[in-house]
């Protein structure tokens, strides 16, 4: 594998890492995808930026600079409306830390416990960076959708197990990988940043 052909995604997260390999695959069949875990230690910068793109953005910087080669960094987060667009970019960490799934769907059910099923209506945002020399890009997706009263389903991570997205009868946690990417906010923002990973790597 040459280096010019190997991207760095800013995340310790495994499921992240096997979306974007997924997602890169048919568009850059031999690119070789290293999580954070995979290039040694550096300080991760904090994401104090208050806004999805800003965040994308300090992570990916962070790792382009500590590692020299292309650097893809997402940050994403729900929106929920009748809470004005909140956790959003405090998404991961709206129960406080230390970051813990159950804690924040808990808060979550807690805060909208008593809005009616008509306004229980959200979106999970994403913005995907690319940073490499000379290059800044970002890319923003989206997915909209509704909250549960409770949780649904194993799989995913996150708010998954309390979001349902429009035209879907099932929560995010339910759907299979490759069904969720195909609709999912990370997916999509991974499809419109896929072409310039693309061009980058040649």
């Amino acid at each position: 594998m040459t280096e010019r052909r190997t991207v760095v995604l800013a995340s310790h997260n495994a499921k992240k890492l096997a979306e974007l390999r997924r997602i890169l695959a048919p568009a850059v069949p031999d690119v070789e995808v290293l999580g954070l875990g995979d290039v040694g230690d550096f300080a991760e910068p904090v994401e104090d930026a208050p806004t999805f793109e800003g965040n994308a953005l300090l992570k990916a910087r962070a790792a382009f600079v500590a590692t020299g080669l292309p650097s893809l960094a997402d940050d994403s987060g729900l929106c929920v409306d009748a809470l004005n667009g909140m956790p959003g970019v405090l998404s991961a960490r709206w129960s406080g830390p230390p970051k813990d799934d159950t804690r924040n769907n808990d808060l979550l059910l807690a805060q909208v416990h008593d809005v009616p099923d008509e306004r229980r209506t959200a979106q999970f945002r994403c913005a995907m960076a690319l940073v490499a020399e000379g290059v800044e890009r970002v890319e923003v997706g989206a997915m909209p959708g509704r909250l549960l009263r409770a949780p649904q389903g194993e799989g995913g991570f996150g708010y998954d197990p309390l979001f349902v997205a429009d035209g879907h009868d099932v929560s995010t946690a339910e759907m299979t990988p490759v069904d969720k990417d195909a609709i999912s906010h990370r997916g999509r923002a991974l499809v419109l940043m896929t072409p310039h990973v693309a061009a980058l790597l040649g």
